[in-house]
């Protein structure tokens, strides 16, 4: 069991961002355990498709899985939360490249608690200021294949999370956010307790506590490792099915029939609050041509809208869930 201490001040300083770096760096792990990522087997095949294009691509892939492995803690200095809403993976990038040879050898030795690190990893601990450069051409080599052709795609879905993680903080505070990030989660007294094999003490002490929704997060919250690096958090992304659009299966099938194909694929992507503009992202629809379907869909009452702070979020109403619920698409 790890947990996450908090003083009183540290409460205020809870907030979400996103990352595409940690979703690149994630995404490495995942590429080598697909079993464990169902919902994501069309990024599975594309990215499969680009490397079989792109030799050296699957070099980079493999070079970052020496220090990324399914099971395995990964160093801190790979994933430094952005200072903003939404990171840019240029200005992410050359964070990592910054950190300091004695961050990078503590970071990659500190994953030695929990399983043995690899032989790549443990020659880069000892010449950390050789390694940078290095993982920094893979970094941006496999966000290049694996991360750059989806991300709109991932960005609209992962705001769309915030957004609703924003509406339950603003309902039932803390408590009810921290209990439904992941299922190994719960809030007690002053501190964020997670179910999991790794025993890590971490205090926010001041530093604030970033929170990213994240793609290639299953089931677990996800903490930074060494208490000496900036808390931070990652947890599974809802409605990760939606992603490529769940339309396509046999339930989809069925409301396409009836609500018409594109209305049909607009409708199973409200399972999670979203703008017009997340959504033209994700269908490749026009903005109007997507405003015309949540109008249908609204005056149908099967989705709602609600405005938080300049955006206007649209989402399936409780006889849409229903809806969806009924068609195995929710």
């Amino acid at each position: 069991m790890s947990e996450v201490r908090f003083e009183v001040g540290d409460l205020t300083d809870v907030r979400f961002c996103t990352s595409p770096l940690w979703e690149t760096v994630f995404s490495v792990r995942a590429y080598a355990d697909p079993g464990r990522f169902p919902a994501l087997s069309p990024w599975f095949r594309a990215v499969r498709e680009a490397l079989a294009a792109d030799a050296a691509g699957a070099e980079h892939w493999a070079y970052l899985a020496e220090f990324v492995r399914p099971g395995s803690w990964m160093p801190d200095f790979l994933t430094p939360p952005p200072p903003g809403r939404h990171g840019d993976i240029r200005e992410e990038l050359a964070g990592v490249l910054a950190t300091s040879p004695a961050t990078v050898r503590a970071d990659i030795l500190s994953c030695a608690k929990w399983t043995p690190i690899s032989g790549t990893a443990r020659a880069a601990a000892d010449r950390p200021e050789d390694v940078l450069p290095k993982l920094g051409t893979a970094i941006e080599a496999w966000h290049r294949i694996a991360i750059a052709p989806h991300w709109p795609r991932m960005q609209a879905l992962l705001d769309g999370d915030i957004a609703y993680r924003t509406r339950q903080l603003s309902r039932g505070g803390l408590r009810l956010l921290f209990e439904t990030l992941a299922p190994n989660t719960r809030w007690e007294g002053d501190r964020l307790i997670c179910e999991d094999p790794w025993d890590l003490r971490l205090t926010v002490a001041g530093r604030g506590l970033p929170l990213m929704p994240s793609v290639f997060a299953d089931r677990r919250l996800l903490c930074t490792v060494r208490d000496e690096s900036q808390p931070a958090g990652v947890y599974p992304v809802r409605a990760v099915g939606t992603l490529w659009s769940a339309a396509s299966g046999v339930g989809g099938a069925a409301l396409g029939r009836v609500l018409g194909p594109a209305r049909a694929e607009v409708f199973t992507l409200l399972i999670g609050p979203a703008t017009t503009t997340d959504l033209a992202r994700r269908t490749g629809l026009s903005v109007g041509a997507v405003s015309q379907h949540l109008t249908a869909l609204r005056e149908a009452g099967l989705a709602r809208r609600a405005r938080h702070g300049r955006e206007v979020y649209y989402e399936a109403s409780s006889v849409g869930n229903e809806l969806l619920r009924v068609n195995g698409l929710a």
